[in-house]
Order: structure tokens, then C-alpha cells, then sequence
């Protein structure tokens, strides 16, 4: 089969012919039709991730396709199904064999590039939202805004009735996240985040704060939440890891929260599969609306990478097979 691989930690990913992935029990064997592209996708392939693979590997998160066969005893599909799956490695290929818990099968409108974008993004902020305990009528300060996981954050905050302040670099982000529900927003490379958000919120700060960047707009969080407030850590897309004042967690009554979702596929998957299900209805009641910015051939997955790094995108990237 075609496949994506990355030879070494730091290298060029190369396009060739790689090994069909064997059957495995408990599993389906998915033709690849297209593979959503993520931030941690340059970690894992920089060898910074916190899960790490050996080379040679094919990357890759997520993926939609079709289902050729399945191992005995698996229900969660069939063969011919239209599915969307998550994967911790193996998306960048012409196939994938996925284990029936990670596998969701699609509704018929739901086509194949979306469904591709759709579940590490809108997975990890259904549920970081849900357990950062997120409630109608609190405001919720969004980081990275118009970035992958930033843009389904913004929606799934509205869907749970919060007030949504959407901070992205540059007036077109901006205006990005505010099309997608986003009540205000925020140029954090003109306008200072910590006086905007008090602004917007009257001086009380926000109730969340939804953050991928990690950084200086970390810091500028813990000078913008409300007391009793709740940072939700989700990455670190600025390079830089923040050492959190701890007076200022105490001072304030502050909760942060460390939040991996891809921890919960293996500690709590049932849990995952029921979030994932509900972010799916949402979206065939018309509360989410995926965005998927660039589609480009699965050989360009070196280049989608790199764009995802140098923020040169919005919402989601996804490759196709062909």
C-alpha cells in the first residue's frame, strides 16, 4: 500500500510502498479514503510527543474510509460501512487496521473529508468542556481560536449555552472564529488579552479558559479567570511550557486542569465513545459546522504538517488518498 513514513524522529517524511498492517483480533481493516492532520502530528514525528513510536511508522491520528473486513466477533461495523475512526498511529495511508472501540460509523451526510477533521478536534473539546464543567450562561475564553481544536471549542462552547471570547493572531483568524460562533473576539497581536477580556466580562474575568497555546497567553489567563475559575490545558502550540505561579491559583480559588484525551481512548473508552456520539448529534442537529480549510493529496503530508506549525491554516487540514 501507499503509506506516509516517517524514517526518523526530525526527518522529511517520505511517500512509498510500506506493508499492508496485519489483522488484528478485536479489529477492523479501514480503505483509508482520507486522514485529518494535527498539531501533535509534528510532535509525533519530532519525537516530543508524549506517546512515542519507533521508526520507521506511518503517523497520523484520524482517518475516514471504508470498511473491508473485520476480525470475529467485532459489531461496531461491517464490511462496506462508512466510518470514521481514531488511531494513535497509521491515519497516513492507503489502510488502517483500528481497533471496534475507536470506530464510529457515519451518517449518510456526513462525507468523507469532514468526518476525517472531525474526531480529535471536536472530541478533545466536547469532553474537555464537559469536565471542565462548563454551564449556560459562563464565559469561556478560547485560545488559538481559529486553529483546529480551537474553532471546534468555540462551537462546542455556544452549544452549551457559554458566552464565547475567541483570541486568534490576526483580524482574519479572528473574523474566522467569530463565524463560527464566537461572540467576541480578540487579536491577541494587537490588542492586549488580559484588558480585553476584562473589558468583555465587566472585570470579572472568564469562568473558563480553553488553552492549546500554552506560553505568554497562559500567563495572560491567570490575569483574566474569575475567581473559582478553571484553566483547561490542552497543549503547548507556542513551544513553550508555563511553570504556573501556584500563590496565584490560591489567591484566586483557581482550578487548572491537565487534559490529554488521548489518555481516555485506553483509561476510559466508553466514555469516549459516549462524548463522541453526542458531539456527532450535535452536529446533525446543526450546532457544529467542521471546518476544514486546505484538502491536499496524502504525498503533501510533510507540507500540511509544516503549515500546521508555522500557523499558516485554519480549523482542520486533511489529506486524501486519491
Amino acid at each position: 500500500m501507499k503509506a506516509v513514513i516517517c524514517p526518523a524522529f526530525g526527518q522529511p517524511l517520505v511517500v512509498t510502498e510500506f506493508p499492508s498492517p496485519p489483522m488484528r483480533p478485536g479489529c477492523a481493516r479501514i480503505k483509508v479514503h482520507a486522514a485529518g492532520v494535527n498539531f501533535a502530528d509534528s510532535l509525533i514525528t519530532g519525537g516530543t510527543y508524549q506517546e512515542k513510536m519507533e521508526p520507521p511508522f506511518v503517523p497520523g491520528m484520524e482517518l475516514s474510509g471504508t470498511v473491508l473486513e473485520v476480525a470475529a466477533g467485532v459489531t461496531a461495523c461491517k464490511p462496506g460501512d462508512r466510518v470514521m475512526a481514531t488511531v494513535t498511529g497509521g491515519a497516513f495511508a492507503e489502510q488502517a487496521v483500528v481497533d471496534q472501540t475507536d470506530i464510529y460509523v457515519l451518517p449518510n451526510s456526513l462525507d468523507f473529508v469532514t468526518a476525517a477533521g472531525f474526531p480529535v478536534a471536536y472530541g478533545t473539546s466536547h469532553l474537555g468542556l464537559k469536565k471542565a464543567g462548563l454551564r449556560a450562561g459562563e464565559t469561556l475564553v478560547v485560545h488559538g481560536a481559529a486553529g483546529g481544536v480551537g474553532l471546534t471549542a468555540v462551537e462546542v462552547g455556544k452549544a452549551l449555552g457559554a458566552v464565547v471570547i475567541g483570541t486568534a493572531g490576526g483580524p482574519d483568524k479572528v473574523k474566522v472564529a467569530l463565524e463560527h460562533g464566537a461572540d467576541h473576539g480578540v487579536d491577541y497581536k494587537a490588542e492586549d488579552i488580559r484588558e480585553r477580556v476584562k473589558a468583555l466580562t465587566g472585570g470579572r474575568g472568564a469562568d473558563v479558559i480553553y488553552d492549546p497555546v500554552g506560553g505568554a497567553v497562559f500567563d495572560a489567563s491567570l490575569r483574566c479567570i474569575a475567581a473559582d475559575g478553571r484553566i483547561l490545558i490542552i497543549g503547548f502550540a507556542s513551544g513553550t511550557v508555563p511553570q504556573i505561579p501556584a500563590n496565584i491559583l490560591l489567591v484566586k480559588n483557581v482550578t487548572v486542569i491537565g487534559y490529554y484525551w488521548g489518555a481516555y481512548r485506553k483509561l476510559d473508552p466508553a466514555m469516549v465513545r459516549e462524548s463522541m456520539q453526542e458531539a456527532l448529534d450535535w452536529w446533525a442537529a446543526g450546532k457544529l459546522s467542521p471546518h476544514v480549510s486546505r484538502v491536499m493529496d496524502l504525498s503533501e503530508a510533510d507540507t500540511a504538517i509544516e503549515m500546521l506549525k508555522g500557523r499558516a491554516a485554519t480549523g482542520k487540514i486533511v489529506l486524501t488518498t486519491g
